[in-house]
């Protein structure tokens, strides 16, 4: 059977750990109310043990019952509450204890903790179920203000046909599927046509009722007037600006204002057309999937602490061999944390609203949204991936046997075997070793109960767990080694160098449509997920920038040899070197010197494009300040190719100076703003107050072999190492896979830190922005 304590730390919110009882803190308390305990004399015990004990003492347990037990239940304890009024109401718990206790000092400590907690659970219950109350009250709104849009978007466009049926003003049943929200619907229908007097006149009703509601339209006194001199309706929607057209309007805009200096610009106003309120609708519908989520939250938080103040009563009462848990229990099922109702009703009719407007009255298809199902586990995953090391591990020695027989790295053959397969494969090589670190990271983050998928905005019903990721490392080095194999066999039985070199160009082509397949095999939501972070990155900055976007694009500029690679690769078969064995042909090329500039820069410009857009959208001088860390690293990138093409004292100066400030402001950046650490007012020297890894020395360890990596990693560009081609390629790849490994690594250090952060602030659930702009908050 688990031990409640072990129970209790695996289903607790970890957002919100702090606001949970401190079950652990009263367990201790009671272990000293156990130890302090006086044993009593029996004062027979010169007398011997008699026979007739066991009946004495059963005797005695049975009076007791009968006669005492209605007064300890009264006299034991008193727990009262009183209202304290510190700008708010605020119901605090007091415990008297109403008998003595052999160790009345350590249960008086005790219960002063024990009523710490339930004051500590009752107000952030209290807080957080006003919160989310308010936040459904504002949703009902944004509501109803998207109903009224529609409806009458729905009635200008009848009024527009030729036929005019008659519809209800604002039904309350009118729905929308989830299908229906997305952006490839109808075309745009603008409220801008040429309206009688009739119409008019509802339609002016039917603004007024908006305005009513909060909703702020563009000059609304004045609106805006068409050719005819009819007014022509016009409403601020705020759509977020991630999307490279939103984008790129917001910044004309912007610019427009500034240079032109048009106060009188928001004269003209915006349509409201079909697409708007379709993202509206989308927003709205994913603000009320979060509200459920963190209602859902609220609810267990409520039941785990209820759970924990009984079992805690209970294991007071069998140390200290008295009855306090029923008047204990009784309070607590009176405090508001237990007593409130007003979640379940909220959470009830959130769901009667999602049913109703977004499900299409479905309430199966509702309940997909709201309480999406956890994908299960299999046992076949971890037996696939213990049977592809297997075969990793035989196929890399049968390769390594039939590379020595063959003399495939001897002196006359190692330079067409290294230009033709140590290109592709390591490319597969580093990927796959990237997906073993993040399969260690998934597993690490599980083990200390930090919440990736919130911190990523993942699905967990198709999130990626470790046992997957390693399925899919196995698999890929599984075929990576076993194409390898395939090529030397087919070398070495004299078939023709233009169809085996061939070889890795079909495996390449072959992973490359894996990747992009429509069906759905092979962790397609995750294919999918990658795919758009990808294409994010490379847009940047016109896509909003999230977490999941920096995150990827920091994996990218360790991986600027896998680009390299991927360069000469595509370079190898796109100019048919595979036939003719012209290896010159890419290496000497123009273009290709000038693209290994662009390669190695375009990790870091990716990732300070994201931090200008990140500025751009908080306005905060940090994001501009890590610009300028991945701009000295562009500097320094630049520097080293130069000198590699032109080694003389000059560019190896510039190449010491440029890596090193580099460096040193890679470094700073990873321990101060990315790990959280070397915190001089820290309680654990040089790190910070709060971590997650018991052993203090783990984190100094890493803070050491980092910095041992980054310099590592600067000595790989710089390629200082005179040794033979086959040696070079070997160092080059050793040292590209331990740039790989620091990366893994920093990875649960930066998390842990973003984990920290939200529980610091109690933030378990996502804010989504909500469409429609109040008339307040214009200012």
């Amino acid at each position: 059977m688990v031990k409640f304590s072990k129970e209790l730390e695996a289903q607790l919110i970890p957002e919100w750990k702090d606001a949970f009882v401190n079950y652990w803190q009263l367990k201790k308390q009671i272990k000293k109310i156990k130890v302090s305990r006086v044993p009593k004399q029996a004062p027979d015990a010169d007398f011997g043990v008699s026979i007739f004990d066991p009946i004495r003492f059963v005797t005695k347990k049975i009076s007791d019952k009968l006669f005492n037990f209605d007064n300890k239940l009264t006299e034991i304890i008193q727990v009262k509450s009183k209202i304290i009024e510190n700008g708010e109401e605020e119901e605090i718990y007091e415990t008297e204890l109403a008998q003595l206790f052999s160790e009345e000092d350590e249960v008086r400590v005790f219960f002063e903790g024990l009523d710490e907690e339930l004051n500590k659970v009752n107000q952030f219950y209290k807080t957080k179920e006003t919160e989310f109350l308010d936040r459904g009250e504002i949703l009902n709104k944004q509501l109803q203000i998207l109903l009224d849009l529609k409806q009458i978007l729905n009635d200008r466009r009848w009024k527009n046909s030729l036929s005019k049926p008659k519809l209800p003003s604002v039904p309350s049943s009118w729905s929308s599927t989830p299908r229906n929200s997305d952006y490839s619907s109808e075309s745009s229908a603008e409220l801008s046509a040429t309206p009688t007097s009739t119409e008019l006149t509802q339609t002016d009703e039917a603004i007024a009722a908006l305005e009513r509601n909060g909703v702020s339209f563009t000059n609304t006194a004045t609106r805006g007037k068409t050719k005819k001199g009819k007014p022509k309706m016009a409403m601020r929607i705020d759509i977020p600006n991630n999307t490279p057209t939103r984008t790129i309007t917001a910044v004309t805009s912007m610019l427009w204002e500034d240079l032109v200096n048009n106060p009188k610009k928001e004269v003209s106003g915006e349509f409201i057309n079909k697409k708007k309120i379709q993202c509206a609708e989308k927003m709205i519908r994913g603000a009320f999937v979060e509200l459920y989520r963190g209602l859902g939250l609220l609810k267990t938080y409520s039941s785990l602490n209820m759970v924990a103040f009984t079992k805690i009563l209970k294991k007071f009462d069998k140390v200290s061999n008295q009855q306090a848990s029923a008047s204990y229990l009784k309070a607590v099922k009176r405090s508001h944390f237990i007593s409130s109702d007003k979640v379940v009703r909220l959470m009830d009719e959130v769901e009667t609203i999602f049913t109703t407007h977004f499900a299409n009255n479905d309430k199966k298809k509702a309940m997909k949204f709201l309480r999406p199902q956890q994908h299960k586990e299999s046992h076949m995953v971890t037996f696939f991936v213990g049977l592809f090391t297997g075969c990793f591990v035989s196929l890399f020695s049968v390769y390594a046997l039939l590379a020595h027989l063959s003399g495939i790295f001897s002196p006359s053959t190692e330079q067409d075997y290294m230009e033709t397969v140590y290109p592709v494969f390591s490319v597969f090589a580093l990927l796959s070793l990237h997906l073993f670190m993040y399969g260690c990271n998934l597993f690490m983050w599980k083990s200390t109960r930090i919440n990736c998928n919130f911190i990523f905005e993942f699905q967990p019903s198709t999130a990626l767990k470790y046992r997957d990721a390693f399925l899919i490392c196995t698999t890929f080095m599984t075929a990576v080694v076993g194409a390898m194999v395939v090529h030397l066999i087919l070398r070495a039985n004299n078939f023709l160098p233009s169809q085996v070199d061939a070889i890795p160009g079909i495996f390449l082509l072959f992973s490359i449509a894996l990747l992009i397949c429509p069906l759905d095999i092979f962790y397609r939501p995750t294919r999918y997920c990658f795919i758009r972070v990808i294409r994010n990155i490379v847009c940047s900055p016109l896509y909003k920038v999230l977490m999941v976007d920096f995150f990827m694009a920091d994996q990218l500029t360790s991986q600027i040899p896998l680009l390299r690679h991927m360069e000469s690769t595509a370079c190898y078969f796109l100019a048919g070197s595979f036939r003719t064995h012209q290896y010159e042909t890419c290496k000497s090329g123009r273009l290709f010197k000038e693209l290994s500039y662009v390669i190695s820069f375009l990790p870091y410009y990716w990732r300070a494009m994201q931090c200008a857009r990140r500025w751009f959208d908080e306005s905060d001088v940090n994001h501009l300040a890590n610009m300028g860390k991945y701009v000295s690293a562009m500097v320094a990138a630049g520097a080293r190719i130069t000198y590699a093409k032109q080694p003389n004292h000059l560019w190896f100066s510039i190449v010491v100076v440029t890596s090193v400030v580099a460096t040193v402001y890679q470094l700073y950046w990873d321990f101060v703003k990315d790990w959280g650490l070397f915190n001089p007012n820290s309680k654990n020297l040089w790190l910070r107050d709060e971590l997650i890894l018991k052993n203090k020395r783990t984190y100094y360890f890493s803070i050491a072999l980092n910095a041992v990596l980054r310099v590592a990693w600067v000595e790989t560009v710089m390629g200082f190492h005179n040794i033979s081609y086959v040696e070079s390629r070997l160092v080059d790849f050793l040292l590209a896979s331990l740039e790989v490994i620091r990366r893994g690594h920093w990875n649960f250090y930066r998390l842990e830190n973003e984990h920290l952060n939200n529980v610091g602030k109690f933030r378990a659930v996502k804010t989504v922005p909500l469409p429609f702009r109040y008339a307040d908050s214009d200012g």
